[in-house]
């Protein structure tokens, strides 16, 4: 058992994590690659389109499915399963380009294979969190999981991109590696998770956990704040492309202040800990509020990126510590039988939302203008505040149950 509250001491956490990370950024890497790779085998913009979609749906449809067997089977064994079945997947692209075999129907057969895998994997990485450390190390294991996809979202684009340019199986070949670490990091991780409570009443429905979260009010008007911004995130991608663009920007700039988003996530990250320990729930996302839509109001106002560049920062830097809340809300109170069915309950929820906004925001940007649009976006922000945030500060404590007895190491 690792030392209470030191989580450096605790092995098996520090193995699942490097897995978990390293399969993450393999993902990202080779996400940013497929389109690439369609594009240098003489595909157009709908075939690199379609392949990058058909992974993408994939991880959307089968994410409750993956949380099911989550709640079922050992955690571990699956991520271990599903990087198997990725490393088999990708590396099966540069072995096929040596042959000279490597085709348009085989890139799309592997970005939905490994879509399927990543939906499987995905879920049982963040239940496994609640398998290997105990209450007063939730925190800090959350944190740094936040670090590590903010990092792997920064980092893995980049790295695709680079690795492609030096040669167009590279990213494939690294991906596959990534997934070959993770295997024996994952395998060497000693703990197990406990066995889910016996009786006759449990639910072994794939929509459970969507049932479970309709029984907490709380918890919901967090999570509609937080679909709220991340709907809102997403369409200010869109028009802060649109926005810097007709500033006169050039690709680069506009390129250097979007990789902001990417560097405050990671500082938000490195943060969150003493950022959710001086603030409450209520406080937190109030500020979240506050801060995003004066921030959208002055983006109506400017299209100079020196400006728009450090504000994107400050925004992104405050996600990070409302994930942590919610995780922690998320995995404290959801009866362990169901982590697996509620936590991609949850991911569906603030996801799914989201991949409207960049549809919304053309039509908003083509109809209304640019500064009307950061107006509106604020707008919807400033409600959402009062709809969700507002309230926690009076009666809205996120209370967990009582502690179980804490994961054990064998």
């Amino acid at each position: 058992m690792a030392e209470p509250g030191v989580l450096r001491t605790n092995r098996a956490f520090r193995r699942l994590w490097v897995g978990s990370a390293l399969s993450t950024l393999g993902s990202q890497i080779s996400l940013i690659a497929f389109p690439l790779l369609v594009l240098g085998l003489g595909g157009g913009a709908a075939q690199a389109g379609l392949v990058a979609s058909c992974s993408l749906v994939t991880r959307m449809v089968l994410r409750l499915p993956g949380g099911q067997l989550a709640d079922r089977y050992d955690r571990r064994y699956l991520m271990v399963a599903a990087d198997l079945v990725r490393l088999l997947t990708v590396g099966s692209v540069p072995v096929a380009a040596g042959l000279g075999l490597l085709g348009y129907p085989q890139l799309l057969v592997v970005a939905v294979v490994e879509g399927a895998a990543t939906a499987v994997f995905a879920p049982a990485a963040t239940t496994a969190v609640r398998d290997t450390v105990p209450d007063e190390q939730l925190t800090a294991a959350l944190a740094k999981d936040q670090s590590a996809m903010a990092a792997a979202g920064l980092l893995g684009p980049f790295l695709g991109g680079w690795l492609f340019t030096l040669d167009r199986i590279l990213p494939f070949a690294v991906d596959a590696a990534s997934y070959a670490v993770s295997v024996v990091l994952l395998l060497a991780t000693a703990t197990r998770p406990r066995p889910p409570a016996d009786g006759a009443g449990r639910d072994r429905r794939v929509t459970a956990g969507l049932r479970w979260l309709a029984k907490q009010p709380t918890l919901l008007r967090l999570l509609v704040f937080v679909a709220l911004l991340n709907l809102v995130g997403a369409s200010a991608e869109v028009a802060m492309v649109v926005t810097l663009r007709s500033g006169g920007s050039g690709g680069s700039a506009v390129g250097l202040v979007m990789a902001c988003a990417g560097v405050g996530a990671v500082i938000g990250s490195l943060v969150a800990p003493k950022v959710t320990a001086r603030f409450t729930a209520g406080q937190l996302f109030l500020l979240i509020g506050v801060v995003w839509g004066g921030g959208l109001a002055v983006f109506a106002l400017t299209r100079l990126p020196w400006v728009v560049g450090p504000l994107l920062v400050l925004l992104v830097l405050l996600t990070p510590p409302a994930g942590i809340v919610i995780g922690q809300a998320v995995l404290s109170r959801a009866p362990r039988e169901l982590l697996g069915r509620v936590s991609t309950a949850v991911d569906l929820f603030l996801a799914g939302l989201a991949a409207l906004g960049p549809v919304l925001t053309g039509a908003a940007l083509q109809g209304l203008g640019i500064p009307a649009t950061w107006l509106l976006l604020a707008a919807l922000v400033g409600a959402a505040t009062l709809l969700a945030a507002v309230p926690m500060l009076r009666h809205g404590a996120l209370t967990a149950p009582a502690p179980e007895p804490e994961p054990t190491a064998v």
